[in-house]
């Protein structure tokens, strides 16, 4: 008998979120969609219970790039649910072509939606997946953090509250590559402070999937060009949201903690120090390697030093 989780999916009314709500859903499980758009949900959350039949699909407002409305969210979970088996963080920001932005907290909304936002919701979600016999948390990365290869690239946290607004050499393109990085990195240090709760911590490294008619329209007009190209080779959203599914109910990923898993489900390794050039092109294209700075030690204390300090005092 299959188990019945409680799963939470984060940006779950559209693409890969929404295939990875109706692959739970058709499962059997209990499936929360939280969505920051009520109004374009709703209709979603119809569809797919009435293609799966599951009456435990359900929708949860959540904007989470704003503090105060993933607080009212997980207020409002625990008090609906008695635990929680999987979290999973698909919501991102990625407008790409946009001019700086900041959140309702003053935040650089790129980081606060795909990085100080879910680790919020983690640490306050924290108490109901202690209560799951089988707690496993995902985070969507993105193949985007191959620049990282690059030696000299860094993650640049001087200017994610608003410092330097009018910034004209901001890219929403390269805060989305560090943003990712960030993500990666949160997966490597949570899955160390959760492992004695027995909580599972991992990344999907996503290399694309095919973007809805409503995504493409929300990318500024040069981008949308590119991306409109890009969405002629990537796959269907079904096939991560199948990826989603495996990687968090599968026995065979129940010991593992910690890791970045590519599209073909293989636990990815730190890149080689110093390759040389057929090294380099090897570490690039073959999709088993992250660049070396997510393991960095010092890197990594001093992002989790300064999102820990951003949602303190937020």
């Amino acid at each position: 008998m299959k188990k019945q989780r409680i799963t939470v999916i984060t940006g779950a009314n559209s693409g890969i979120g929404k295939a990875a709500a109706h692959r739970f859903a058709s499962e059997g499980h209990t499936v929360v969609m939280a969505c920051r758009n009520m109004e374009r949900s709703k209709p979603v959350l119809e569809e797919i219970i009435s293609k799966t039949g599951n009456e435990k699909t359900t929708l949860m407002q959540l904007d989470i790039s704003s503090f105060q409305s993933i607080r009212n969210f997980c207020h409002d979970f625990k008090s609906r649910f008695d635990r929680l088996d999987i979290l999973i963080h698909n919501a991102a920001y990625f407008n790409h072509g946009e001019k700086y932005r900041l959140s309702l907290d003053h935040l650089e909304l790129t980081f606060a939606t795909n990085v100080f936002g879910p680790l919020l919701m983690t640490e306050l979600l924290l108490p109901h997946l202690k209560k799951s016999e089988d707690p496993r948390i995902l985070n969507a990365s993105s193949n985007i953090i191959k620049h990282f290869f690059d030696p000299k690239r860094v993650i640049e946290m001087d200017n994610l509250k608003g410092e330097n607004i009018k910034d004209k050499s901001f890219s929403v393109y390269k805060m989305y590559c560090s943003s990712k990085m960030a993500l990666v990195m949160l997966t490597f240090t949570l899955a160390e402070e959760f492992q004695q709760h027995g909580i599972r911590v991992n990344g999907l490294q996503i290399n694309g999937a095919k973007m809805s008619k409503n995504t493409l329209q929300k990318v500024t007009p040069g981008w949308r060009t590119i991306a409109f190209v890009q969405n002629l080779y990537f796959p269907p959203p079904e096939k991560i949201g199948n990826l989603y599914h495996e990687l968090c109910t599968a026995e065979e990923f129940s010991d593992a903690t910690g890791k970045l898993f590519n599209d073909k489900k293989e636990i990815m390794k730190p890149g080689i120090p110093d390759p040389g050039l057929s090294a380099q092109v090897r570490q690039l294209f073959s999709g088993a390697f992250y660049p070396l700075y997510a393991d960095n030690r010092e890197n990594r204390e001093k992002l989790w030093k300064f999102s820990k300090e951003v949602i303190k005092n937020n």
